[in-house]
């Protein structure tokens, strides 16, 4: 049973329970680095949807078939898993900002290569380029932002997946307001130009917060016993086992201790990663095919999950300081099956909108509360190993859901979205802690 105890404990102690003393604002270097992290959340999310909109236009240049059109798509997932564990061990040697604002020049940057492209075989290989600088992005933002968190001694991570997915909607509805406009080229440059302008605007407040390996080494075990808990400094959070100076040492905790605890949080992960994959490219179809909606309202279909999720990032910070991250995971996943019980089995186009709203509301705050606790647990690394986890879900829901639909249907092939949240509930719900830990009493 110490496993699971081990599991319980990781759930139960997140961030959620650290909340800064009231009245103590934070260093004005904090805000500004909250700032800057933000902006690089939004960015990240604003340059993918910027490429996704113009795939229709790439696909017609390089006059790829369907079929080798998704073999070159896997690029981008295949280059992001692959560069996600070592992106960990960086962020361990080096501290996350440098990672992060290496991959904020390389993402934007990459994204302008696939329409210079003339084959599927080039496009597929500037797309692992593409891949390994947007899943470098993504781990090394979620390592800056656990660190942050420990000094605000808030559960702000949900606030910076709101932000991308904030960036995404704009990125989106941007890239279709120009679509007609601008060719693929133009659009993807000027997208390219934009996000190295970003990145140069925002490195000073990016790269003057410390990073774990900047910080004064943890005390040791007789000066730790020496000082009360509750003395601890305002802006630093008493001494964390799991993530003190030492890289080496985070990573021999990472292999021995909290390799189980970070599995089963990038085990939920992939449960809601599963459903944003399988809605973004099956949503639109289902609401087409077996509820005879028109393209226009259709499309509608991801929009609104997309929209529901952002809402729920954004009060997700208030949520789980009230109610915990354990509660706040068995209850989003539950609402997530839910709402897409009612999405894949609803009778009329609009409560399946309503199903849809329902899902993005649910599971919206569960991949950043997963991402954030592995990290507490794990440093950089713990961050990568769930996010590996947990991008594969990315991949394994369109695939998944385009093999159940020609095998019985689509509204089957979306029920496994709901069975999959269902799994993450239940999976929270298992593992929580049975009491508060000291410090949160």
């Amino acid at each position: 049973m110490p496993t699971l105890n081990k599991i319980r404990s990781a759930l139960a102690g997140a961030t959620g329970h650290r909340c800064r003393p009231s009245g103590v604002p934070p260093h004005p270097d904090l805000r500004r680095f909250r700032i800057a992290l933000t902006v690089f959340f939004a960015l990240d999310g604003f340059v993918f949807a910027g490429w996704v909109v113009r795939i229709p236009a790439v696909k017609a240049q390089t006059g790829a078939s369907p079929s080798a059109l998704g073999l070159a798509l896997l690029g981008v997932s295949a280059g992001a898993v692959a560069t996600m564990m070592l992106t960990g061990r960086l962020c361990s040697r080096w501290g996350s900002q440098p990672v992060v604002l290496g991959c904020g020049f390389l993402l934007p940057l990459s994204v302008a290569l696939p329409p210079l492209t003339h084959s599927a075989l080039a496009l597929g290989l500037v797309l692992l380029v593409f891949g390994a600088a947007y899943g470098g992005m993504s781990v090394a933002l979620n390592s800056a932002a656990v660190d942050l968190i420990a000094r605000l001694r808030r559960p702000v991570m949900p606030g910076f997946h709101a932000a991308f997915s904030l960036g995404g909607m704009l990125g989106a509805a941007l890239g279709g307001l120009v679509a007609d406009r601008l060719t693929a080229t133009r659009h993807l440059v000027l997208l390219a130009a934009f996000g190295v302008l970003v990145a140069a605007v925002f490195t000073r407040p990016l790269l003057r917060f410390p990073s774990r390996t900047d910080r004064p080494a943890p005390q040791t075990r007789e000066e730790n016993t020496a000082a009360p808990e509750h003395e601890a400094t305002a802006g630093e959070p008493s001494p964390d086992p799991a993530s003190d100076g030492n890289p080496a040492a985070r990573t021999r905790r990472m292999s021995r201790q909290v390799r189980w605890p970070v599995l089963v949080l990038g085990l939920i992960a992939l449960c809601t990663a599963y459903a944003e994959g399988a809605l973004a490219d099956w949503s639109a179809l289902h609401l087409t095919d077996e509820l005879g909606a028109a393209p226009g309202l259709a499309a509608a279909g991801y929009s609104v999950f997309a929209g529901a999720m952002t809402a729920g990032r954004l009060s997700g910070t208030v949520l789980v300081e009230r109610l915990g991250p354990a509660r706040v995971l068995t209850a989003g996943g539950a609402l997530g099956c839910g709402g897409m019980l009612l999405g894949a089995l609803a009778p009329t186009v609009w409560l399946a909108l309503a199903g849809f709203v329902l899902t993005g509301l649910g599971l919206a705050n569960v991949f950043p509360i997963a991402i954030g606790r592995a990290g507490d647990l794990g440093g950089p690394g713990g961050v990568a190993a769930a996010s590996t986890l947990g991008y594969g879900g990315v991949l394994l829901g369109p695939v998944a859901s385009g093999f159940l639909a020609d095998w019985f249907s689509l509204r089957t092939a979306l029920l496994t979205v709901a069975a999959l949240a269902a799994v993450a509930a239940l999976t929270a719900w298992a593992t929580r802690h049975r009491a508060l830990p000291p410090t949160a009493r």
